[in-house]
C-alpha cells in the first residue's frame, strides 16, 4: 500500500521527541450491521505491522452496531434550537450546530439535564470556563456525529450514536486479529480517545496529539482506520 495522507495533513508527525507515521487505510463504503472484524482482516490484515496500533473511527464501530438515527425520525423541539444558537460555529466542522443532531442529544440526556447543561454553561462561558456544557449533558452525547452534508451518503442523513463498549471492542479486535487496538472519536475540532486494547502501550495524551490533526479526515475520505506505526 502506497503511504499517501489525506488531504491537508501530514503523513509523518513529530511528538516528545519520537515520530510517527499515520497511514490511512481506504475502504470500500461500509454499511450498517456489516461486521467489524471481518472488515478489519479484509483492510488491515496485509497492512499491519508487528507493533503497529491500529486506530478505528468510532463512526465505523457504531455503524457496524447499527447504532444510529436517520433524521427522519428526529422532531426538532423548542429547545434544540434555542441551544444551536449558541454553539460555537467551526468553518471546517459542523459540530453540533445542527439543531437535528442537538435534538438527539436531548433525547438522549433528557430535557431537564439538557436545560441545566445550557444554563451552567452560559454561565461557565461568563466566568472564561468552557466545556461545563458536555459534562453536564453526560451520557457520552458529545460523541454523536453525522449529519455531515459535506460527508458520504450514509453520514448525511444518519446521526451515528456513540459506540457500546469501545473498550471490550478493542480488546476482542487484539484477541482475535493481533491488532493493538484504538477506537477514537475525532474531528477538526478535537480528538478523544474512546477506548484501547491492553498491548496499546502509548499514553492516551500521547495517542490524542498524534491524532489530534484528525489524519482520517471529516469529509468524503472513506479512510475509518489509521495504522500508527514508530519511525
Amino acid at each position: 500500500m502506497e503511504k499517501i495522507p489525506n488531504k491537508g495533513k501530514n503523513l509523518i508527525i513529530g511528538v516528545d521527541g519520537q515520530k510517527y507515521a499515520r497511514i490511512p487505510v481506504k475502504t470500500e463504503l461500509v454499511n450498517f450491521g456489516d461486521d467489524l472484524i471481518s472488515v478489519i482482516k479484509k483492510y488491515i490484515t496485509s497492512e499491519f505491522h508487528e507493533k503497529d496500533y491500529l486506530v478505528i473511527s468510532e463512526k465505523i464501530v457504531s455503524v457496524c452496531q447499527n447504532n444510529f438515527r436517520h433524521i427522519s425520525t428526529v422532531k426538532v423541539g423548542s429547545l434544540a434550537k434555542l441551544i444551536v444558537k449558541g454553539v460555537k460555529k467551526y468553518p471546517n466542522d459542523i459540530g453540533f450546530s445542527r439543531a437535528e443532531k442537538m435534538q438527539i442529544a436531548i433525547d438522549i440526556s433528557g430535557r431537564p439535564r439538557m436545560l441545566l447543561a445550557m444554563v451552567l454553561g452560559v454561565l461557565g462561558k461568563i466566568f472564561g470556563i468552557r466545556g461545563i456544557f458536555w459534562v453536564v449533558a453526560g451520557k457520552r452525547v458529545s460523541e454523536i456525529d453525522g449529519f455531515n452534508p459535506d460527508a458520504i451518503d450514509i453520514y448525511k442523513e444518519n446521526a451515528i450514536l456513540p459506540p457500546e463498549n469501545p473498550v471490550k471492542i478493542c480488546q476482542e479486535i487484539e484477541d482475535k486479529l493481533n491488532f493493538s487496538s484504538v477506537i477514537i472519536d475525532g474531528n477538526n475540532i478535537n480528538t478523544k480517545i474512546l477506548g484501547s486494547s491492553r498491548k496499546v502501550f502509548l499514553s492516551k495524551k500521547d495517542l490524542r496529539l498524534i491524532l489530534l490533526d484528525n489524519p482520517m479526515g471529516q469529509n468524503d475520505e472513506m479512510t475509518p482506520f489509521i495504522i500508527i506505526r514508530k519511525m
